[in-house]
Formats: structure tokens, sequence, C-alpha cells
């Protein structure tokens, strides 16, 4: 019910873009003469509601076993699909080298984004020795400077960054549906997002914070002890993610590792809330260099942050069309005892509620890069759908 509530939510402003701004008319009247008809539909609407009719009329069909056998038996047959380990690999090169191929030329040319020049002109004043000094997001300076003193190009190693977030994906992917090819198809689903694609080189707005925090969650698995290490990294990357906690230990709670562990990483993650609530007091905005400051709660930002997601993602049209089906989706799987899927619920659900919270509390707007982790959850959402302990 949470997920499903803020999913639908922020899908109000992708039918109706001017309801929820023109619904807070007496808040800031000067709206009402931009935007005078708050029931307009937005370049989404048609397709949403045409996208989904048609996947959940298949889904009541397949219920009802009124699908003709040939369509269902093709159904089945995804749904038990698995590729061997050679051919997993063979696919997985062969899409890292077309997405290098495409990308590499990026690397020599210069930045286009504003945020680009403020820093370069942070990076010109940060130093090592300053990693005691303040909280900022040290550990993103520090791989941008190594970026250009290894190779001179601040671009090669958030770049590289950007790859290791699509192998991760697909590893993480593959590790919780257990099965290649679902790993193959969330690598597929990232690596078509249009702001994947914007900001895969970017220096100014660089995908350290997500691959370190979805290591953190790849950790859970495989090596538990580096799990908290990896988020406390990917906090020195950008702050926002200290907001991930709760969803780091709900996928804590619903991970298959042994209680014990449960219970030491929920005691370090609870360790780092307190660190986190901390420091985030004096909070260093990556970009400007200037303090995050704290504000009351605002009802009026906060219901604005939910308009946020319909125009950031407004070229990224697979996720606009399928993601209340994906939800639902996750749900009726997670039903049959697979809770991973109630995972990737929550951490898509918390992704949408982070937007309105941030511009709620603080002096910060939402920005689209912002939205990557969202990319990422919902091609892993995908993946979990095809999990192999969905036909058992």
């Amino acid at each position: 019910m949470f997920s499903i509530t803020i999913v639908l939510i922020s899908f109000v402003s992708v039918v109706f873009p001017a309801l929820i701004l023109v619904s807070n008319t007496e808040i800031i009247p000067e709206i009402e003469s931009v935007t005078p008809n708050s029931y307009e539909t937005g370049i989404w609407s048609i397709g949403l509601i045409i996208s989904n009719v048609i996947v959940f009329g298949l889904i009541f069909l397949y219920f009802k076993n009124k699908i003709p056998l040939s369509i269902s038996s093709i159904l089945k047959k995804l749904f038990v699909f698995e590729i061997s380990k050679k051919v997993a690999f063979i696919i997985v090169a062969i899409l890292l080298i077309i997405y290098i191929s495409i990308s590499v030329s990026e690397l020599s040319s210069e930045e286009k984004f504003e945020d680009y020049k403020n820093v370069k002109n942070r990076l010109e004043v940060w130093s090592i020795d300053k990693v005691f000094q303040s909280f900022e997001p040290h550990a993103r300076y520090f791989l941008i400077s190594t970026s250009m003193t290894l190779f001179g190009n601040f671009k090669i190693i958030p770049f590289v960054a950007s790859i290791a977030l699509l192998i991760t994906t697909y590893f993480i992917t593959k590790t919780i549906a257990q099965k290649r090819f679902a790993g193959i198809v969330s690598m597929v689903i990232l690596l078509q997002s249009n702001i994947f694609l914007t900001y895969d080189t970017s220096v100014a707005y660089t995908n350290f914070w997500i691959l370190f925090y979805l290591l953190s969650l790849f950790f859970v698995y495989k090596f538990w002890p580096l799990s908290p290490l990896s988020y406390l990294i990917s906090i020195s990357s950008k702050a926002l993610t200290i907001l991930f906690l709760p969803m780091s230990i709900y996928f804590i709670l619903c991970s298959n590792i042994s209680k014990n562990k449960k219970i030491i990483l929920l005691s370090t993650v609870t360790g780092i809330i307190l660190i986190g609530t901390i420091v985030s007091v004096s909070t260093i905005d990556p970009i400007s260099g200037e303090k995050i400051t704290s504000e009351e709660f605002d009802l009026k930002e906060f219901w604005m942050g939910f308009t946020s997601f319909s125009y950031q993602l407004r070229f990224d049209g697979l996720v606009i069309l399928f993601m209340i089906p994906l939800i639902v989706g996750l749900f009726l799987i997670s039903k049959s005892g697979i809770k991973n899927a109630e995972s990737i619920m929550v951490l898509i659900a918390g992704m949408l509620l982070i937007a309105p919270i941030l511009t709620a509390f603080t002096n910060q707007t939402n920005q689209p890069y912002r939205f990557v982790p969202l990319i990422v959850f919902f091609a892993m959402g995908v993946g979990v759908l095809l999990s192999k302990k969905q036909v058992e």
C-alpha cells in the first residue's frame, strides 16, 4: 500500500501536469494565471492509459485462463528462460563494447552543464587534508581529482564508474532473481535510459554515489562486512544517500542472510543513521560549496516535489509507461514468497518520496540526475519479475 500510494501520487502529474500545482493556488496564487486548466493532460497521458489498460487486461485474462494457448506458452517460456554463464558473459561484453564505443567520444568534449564550472572551481581549492575539516563529498572530489592526475581528464573515472554501475546492476539483479537472463534484462533497461546516458560521463553529476550505494546492497548478499563501508563511501560521495537508510534497512530485513548477520548489519546501519544525522547539519552543497540549510516543513514544497517525477523523466518513456504495472507485478510475486520483490517496491517508492521530502525540508531543488537510482531500481524490478522462484 505504501509503494503503490507513492507511485500513484507521483503519476498524477504525468496525466495532469498542472493538477497538484493548481490545487495549491491559495498558497501560490500566481500559478492560477499561468496554468488555469488543472485537467489539461500531459504528453504521456494517452500512452500511459493505453499501456496500462493493455497490461492489466492481459493480467486479468491470464488469471482467468482466457489468454490463447500460444501466447500463454510464450509467457511461461519467458519466465523459465535462462542462459548459460558463457552466453551471459558474451552478451554483457557485447553490451559494454557497444556502450563504450558510443559514449567514449564524450570524454574529449568539454562538459556543457553550468554546474561544471563550479565543480572545477571547487576542485582547485580542495585537497585530501580537508577530509577531516568539513563534511563534504570528499570521496567524489578524490576520485575526480585522481582522474585528472592519472589520465589528464576529469571524465575518465566518472565514466568508469558508470560502466561499473552497469555491471553491478547486472550482478545484483542476477543474485536476487537467481537468473542470469534477469540480470541481462536489467542491464539493457538501464542502458536505454535517457537520464543515465545524459549523465554517464558527467563530472558535475557523477554516478559515484549511486554505484557505491548499489554495491552496499550487493555486498549484503556477497560479502556483508563491506556493505556498511560501501554505504559510508556513498554518503561521502553525496550526502543525499543518508535518506536511503530506511530503504537499506528494509532491504537487509528482506535478504536471505542469517539472523546474526542481519543484527550486525542493522546495528551498523543504525550507527550510520546517528552519525549522518549529526553531520548532515553542516552539509555542504557539492556543486556550489555553500551550506545546505534546513527549513521548517513546507507543505507546498512537499506536494510540488511529487511533480518533479513527471517532467524529469519525460524522456524515459519505458519507466513512465510501465512503472505502475511493475509495482503491481512485484506485489503479486511477493505474495508467492519472493521477499526481494518487496525490497524493490520499497526502493522505488522511497526514491520517489525523497524528492518531496528534500524540497519540503531543505533549500535544495530536484535535479534530473537524482533520478538515476530510480532507473536502476526500475531495471532491477523488471529483472525480479523474471525471478527463478516465481515458477517453482
